[in-house]
């Protein structure tokens, strides 16, 4: 009975990875135009996310990947980005695509501690389609689950 307890949780925390890596994955699924954008007076490449990544719109997920603080200050935050990468590879310096990063909102009333090391978070995803940041998703009402 215990070995079968044991072999369970081996496979939930496996299961529990390859969620998080298949969601990133799901959330990758966009779609890339270059316009020319009126008010920055210069071509842009937009990204629209493609039907199973739309099919996320609404849901509470699950997803592991980086904090990247918005401010210079350590104390704890309500809202930070998130990335699938590390801050050194991340969508704001040029090595990843907008679908590779999110804002995160925390629950009302919590903050998060800046953590360098990957944690994963939960929440409701929320995707944007006419946001000028560039950014395609917001999670909102997140907790930090690990």
């Amino acid at each position: 009975m215990r070995f079968i307890l044991i072999l369970s949780i081996i496979f939930l925390s496996m299961s529990v990875s390859a969620q998080s890596k298949e969601m990133w994955a799901t959330l990758s699924m966009v779609k890339t135009e270059k316009n020319y954008d009126e008010f920055m007076g210069m071509e842009v490449t937009k990204s629209k996310p493609m039907p199973p990544a739309v099919a996320m719109d609404g849901r509470e997920i699950e997803i592991s990947g980086y904090m990247i603080s918005l401010t210079a200050d350590p104390k704890p935050q309500s809202h930070f980005m998130f990335s699938r990468y590390p801050q050194n590879m991340c969508f704001f310096c040029g090595a990843a695509g907008p679908e590779s990063a999110m804002q995160v909102f925390m629950q009302s009333g919590t903050k998060a501690k800046y953590q360098k090391e990957k944690v994963k978070v939960k929440g409701r995803l929320q995707i944007q389609t006419n946001d000028s940041s560039g950014l395609i998703y917001f999670l909102q009402d997140a907790v930090i689950i690990e």
